[in-house]
């Protein structure tokens, strides 16, 4: 099965203006994304992991008759940033210059470098339903929701092999990508925090519970956890209201960048559907440069929630309610949504029924709301 990225026409045509660095998950599809962009025998891929290649770099021995050159996890090397820039700022627009990696690259942005202004930075997420079929079917569905949206275990579609690579991913995010990344002592604790960090997806997140379980500060925990994002291990969302409204709880929400592993059917397509959001905001953010953000809600009048809420340029573009079944419209949903002014109401679910209109509440399988929203 081969499925060509939704980012990379984005980076063909972001390459005719800036470098391109393109950050993600570890094994979400970088490198083979990358070199689907290589055209001619002129294109240079080097990946700073490999000896070969570390030793051409060292030696600035990089191609400059290429059209494209491609340094896979080159941000491992020291003197990274004064490489790539010499490059750009000598050889640029004959040369294209791709840089991709996972945590460190998107640690290492966010420090503040002399490279600011030579790049665009597009951040790949795993495999959505658009991109699988642009019809996306049930069939479609379940298999996502069963094997999560990295390319490796969604292609082979076997229980065994995703279970696997479950624990194979998350020991190489918290043993290797962590050391590289953090100078952390504590990885047996880092790694129970994970273990029940999937146990919360959904819920709102208590960070006291958290630093009971493990004995350690509040703190600790909370900074624990924003390593564990910086790995792309999960995400947060917070939540959203009006200045003034009482009824606004602060607590943050969780989720994973790999829902296959919550065990819950619930929390799982929450999850997904949680990731397909999150994509469609990094994609208009990095593509169109339109502040679009992921928050939830929760009166806490009412201890009622609505799911999700998708905000852009500080406004609420469209509110999200999840069900697995194909029950009635949500009275929060529509009640909460209609005083916050949401202008577009969706309870999204795993069935076929349909009804309802944006404007006061519908009801859709999530398969339809993904192509009627266009999400990448």
């Amino acid at each position: 099965m081969t499925i060509e990225r939704y980012l990379k026409k984005q980076i063909v045509s972001d390459l005719k203006e800036k470098m391109v660095f393109l950050g993600g998950p570890r094994q979400v599809g970088k490198t083979t994304l990358a070199k689907s962009l290589m055209n001619n025998k002129k294109d240079q891929y080097l990946n700073w992991d490999l000896e070969q290649d570390k030793h051409l770099i060292l030696k600035k021995g990089l191609n400059i008759d290429s059209n494209l050159i491609i340094l896979d996890e080159i941000h491992k090397y020291k003197n990274w940033r004064s490489l790539v820039k010499g490059y750009y700022d000598k050889y640029y627009p004959d040369l294209n210059i791709l840089v991709t990696g996972s945590a460190r690259l998107d640690y290492f942005r966010k420090g503040g470098d002399s490279l600011v202004g030579r790049y665009h930075y597009l951040r790949l997420h795993p495999l959505s339903l658009m991109e699988l079929n642009k019809n996306p079917n049930k069939s479609d569905l379940d298999a996502l929701i069963k094997h999560g949206g990295f390319p490796e275990p969604f292609y082979k579609q076997s229980e065994v092999f995703t279970s696997r690579w479950q624990i194979e991913r998350v020991s190489r995010v918290i043993t290797q990508d962590l050391r590289d990344l953090e100078k952390v002592n504590e990885i047996s604790l880092i790694e129970l925090l994970a273990q029940a960090l999937v146990l919360r997806v959904g819920s709102s997140l208590s960070i006291k519970s958290l630093q009971e379980d493990l004995e350690v500060s509040p703190h600790t925990v909370n900074r624990w956890i924003e390593i564990l994002e910086n790995l792309y291990y999960c995400y947060r969302i917070s939540p959203f209201g009006k200045e003034k409204m009482k009824a606004v709880k602060k607590a943050q929400k969780l989720y994973l960048w790999d829902w296959s592993e919550v065990e819950s059917e619930g929390a799982r397509f929450e999850n997904l559907v949680a990731s397909h959001l999150l994509k469609f905001c990094h994609f208009q953010n990095d593509t169109l440069g339109l502040k679009t953000e992921l928050r939830y809600y929760k009166n806490t009048v009412t201890e009622k929630e609505i799911d999700f809420i998708v905000l852009q340029k500080n406004k609420p573009l469209f509110a999200v309610e999840c069900k697995t079944g194909e029950k009635d419209l949500s009275k929060t949903l529509v009640n909460d949504g209609k005083r916050l002014g949401i202008p577009k109401l969706f309870q999204v679910h795993l069935g076929k029924k349909e009804s309802g209109h944006e404007s006061t509440g519908k009801i859709l399988p999530f398969t339809v709301f993904c192509k009627e929203l266009n999400i990448p």
